[in-house]
């Protein structure tokens, strides 16, 4: 399962939740996520659809 993240937040830490579940480096897809975004598509809307339908990580200790 997917989750936005509480750590590696941002703005929303959906970058930082895509991150955390395939094991890269927060930076690095939030770069990837820019530069696509100078591409043309929908990339900046799909951003804002997992904003609201990826929940936040759990709160609970040792969760990040």
């Amino acid at each position: 399962m997917m989750y936005r993240s509480r750590r590696h937040r941002v703005i929303a830490g959906v970058c930082g939740g895509i991150a955390e579940r395939y094991g890269m480096r927060p930076t690095t897809v939030r770069l990837l996520f820019l530069l696509s975004c100078i591409l043309p598509g929908p990339q900046f809307v799909i951003y804002l659809i997992m904003w609201v339908l990826i929940p936040n990580a759990p709160e609970r200790p040792g969760y990040y």
